[in-house]
């Protein structure tokens, strides 16, 4: 299944009462597939999956495909630090029609790399979704290798990876070792045009939620061969990249789309709401780029 190039990790919208918006949800997802994503991660890091309940993100994966239909493809964040919840997840969306799944590189129990493999081929070989795997260091403790991401795409339903280790010598290794058709992305906003220069599919995407169809614009201008108008683009971007990452995500993201009016409420603790200036840096940046 090709998810496409544009992929957004959709955040949770919250209510005063720090419940989730399942209405906001649909607004937002709709917002994302309006302004160019191909598909939608609902309950990844964005979506503080790990402050979230089993039955809530189940619910979040029903209303986002009612709202959706067939206009783009859903993939739940559904990994954890423990295989054996990240099976009963994964199988659990599935049952809910799901067209795929994301799996994060386990937290805070810091495993080798056999154990990685072991952890995501057995959540693979549990379903039938196509699973993107998801590196992200600076959340967990442990890097999974470019010789684990290797091995682990020889996994039939194991399809791509969102890379966020930031290290392009890796990056390049897994481009070139893994078999044709399978995707790895960028799990940074500012690596999206770098990665694809050196053989990258797309972005799993946080700026999207404000940027969409300007990310979205760049991403084509690279695919057709216009690698100049791309890398302009890219350069204006950069500067509301930065701030979408000014400290933990999602608490920024989360004052852009309050900027625009878009469903999103505050963040559960320990996560905090944004203060006043990462607000005015988001409100800056958007400016800038003639977003609000």
């Amino acid at each position: 299944m090709d998810f496409g190039r544009l992929i957004t990790a959709m955040l949770t919208p919250m209510l005063d009462d720090d419940s989730v918006d399942y209405e906001g949800a649909a607004r937002l997802a709709n917002h994302l597939v309006d302004t160019g994503s191909d598909a939608i991660v609902v309950t990844g890091t964005t979506g503080e999956s790990p402050t979230l309940t089993e039955a809530e993100k189940l619910d979040l994966y029903r209303v986002v495909l009612a709202a959706v239909g067939d206009r783009a493809r859903v993939i739940a964040g559904s990994g954890n630090y423990c295989t054996a919840e990240s099976i009963a997840l994964t199988q659990a969306a599935e049952r809910v029609g799901v067209h795929g799944a994301m799996l994060v590189v386990p937290y805070y129990n810091n495993p080798p790399q056999e154990g990685l493999y072991r952890h995501f081929s057995s959540v693979a070989e549990a379903t039938g979704l196509p699973i993107i795997l998801y590196n992200v260091p600076s959340r967990s403790p442990r890097n999974l290798e470019a010789s684990t991401t290797i091995r682990l795409s020889e996994v039939n339903n194991i399809v791509a990876i969102k890379e966020a280790s930031g290290k392009l010598e890796q990056i390049t290794e897994i481009i070139a070792g893994t078999p044709e058709g399978f995707r790895v992305y960028s799990g940074d906003d500012s690596a999206t045009l770098p990665l694809m220069s050196m053989g990258g599919y797309g972005i799993i995407s946080v700026a999207s939620h404000v940027a969409g169809r300007l990310i979205r614009t760049m991403i084509d201008h690279f695919a057709a061969g216009r690698v100049a108008e791309a890398a302009q683009l890219h350069g204006r971007l950069l500067p509301l990249f930065n701030a979408c990452f000014c400290t933990t995500n999602p608490i920024p993201i989360k004052a852009g789309t309050d900027l625009l009016g878009l469903p999103s409420g505050s963040v559960r603790l320990p996560l905090i709401a944004a203060d006043e200036r990462v607000r005015e840096n988001m409100r800056r940046e958007m400016a800038a780029l003639g977003l609000i």
